[in-house]
């Protein structure tokens, strides 16, 4: 037997001993897209209560110690952002389990199964960026590519969920060349409707620091503004998107009939909030929703095509 032939042995060992646990891999991997959008909301629970350095270093909470220190003038603040980093640890645990069930899934083509690490190099890469924006004082600029990493593995987790209901043939157009243009003209202006929102509340009261009524220099209004026509252009697309496939596939209209629904819901706590000086629980529910909002469009993306 080679060197190369004995580990690879191993491994279809293991993966045959992990085949009687795959009926598990979807509520998994359920379990995971559930936690990613989470982590979103107790992010922004961290930064709409400035509990953003409630520890003071990682990864330690505070110096000696992985968790909060209780003394008497002790706040909420740690325990928010500990509560937060513990958040991470479960999906931690979460990624390793989708991990080891899709990878070592070899019925499935090798391009799946490389999904599997997607998760957990995630996780990973979240844990350093939320170090680095502990050490560097809650950073604007790496505070909100903090958020941008999340939605980005909201997508991704979405996809893997997805992929695992599909074939491993090559993907198949089941629309039309306007069609498929339109949604992603929507994925594009998602990308675009998120980013403002970022930098909207970077520049308003929610920025996360109780001592700077912002993080990010720009004027509020305009970016509300400027969020605003990107939201609105969004649904514009949409609703032509709906209108095109009407006679289409059922799947491609119930994904995007859903997506319309999260739309109209986060536009209706978007102006909520905006006329009511935005209360943090609005705020952090449009956090919330801009998650949902990204698993949406991704899943009338992939609908576009079979497998």
């Amino acid at each position: 037997m080679t060197a190369t032939a004995a580990p690879a042995s191993w491994f279809a060992a293991l993966a045959g001993r992990l085949d009687r646990f795959r009926h598990w891999t979807r509520a998994v991997l359920i379990a995971n897209l559930v936690g990613q959008i989470g982590i979103i909301g107790t992010g922004g629970a961290v930064r709409l209560t400035e509990s953003g350095l409630g520890c003071s270093t990682w990864p330690q909470c505070e110096p000696g110690s992985f968790t909060p220190q209780f003394h008497e003038a002790t706040t909420l603040h740690p325990y928010i952002e500990f509560g937060n980093r513990t958040l991470t640890g479960v999906l931690s645990v979460i990624a390793v389990l989708v991990a080891v069930a899709v990878c070592t899934d070899l019925k499935r083509s090798r391009s799946y199964r490389l999904l599997g690490l997607v998760p957990i190099v995630g996780v990973l890469a979240q844990a350093v960026i939320g170090g680095v924006v502990v050490l560097l004082d809650l950073h604007p600029g790496w505070v909100s590519l903090h958020f941008g990493v999340s939605g980005a593995l909201v997508a991704a987790s979405l996809y893997v969920l997805h992929r695992h209901g599909e074939g491993d043939e090559v993907p198949t157009p089941v629309v039309g060349p306007r069609v498929h243009a339109l949604a992603s003209a929507l994925a594009a202006l998602t990308v675009v409707v998120v980013v403002f929102g970022v930098l909207t509340t970077g520049a308003g009261p929610h920025s996360g620091d109780a001592e700077v009524g912002y993080r990010i220099a720009i004027d509020p209004a305009l970016l509300t503004k400027l969020h605003a026509v990107a939201v609105w252009a969004f649904l514009a697309v949409l609703v032509t998107y709906l209108v095109a496939v009407r006679r289409g596939p059922a799947a491609v209209r119930r994904a995007a009939l859903i997506l319309l629904g999260i739309t109209l819901a986060q536009g209706a706590i978007g102006y909520v909030q905006y006329f009511t000086d935005l209360p943090e629980l609005l705020v952090g529910l449009h956090m919330i929703g801009a998650a949902v909002l990204i698993a949406g469009t991704t899943r009338v993306v992939l609908t576009t095509r079979v497998r």
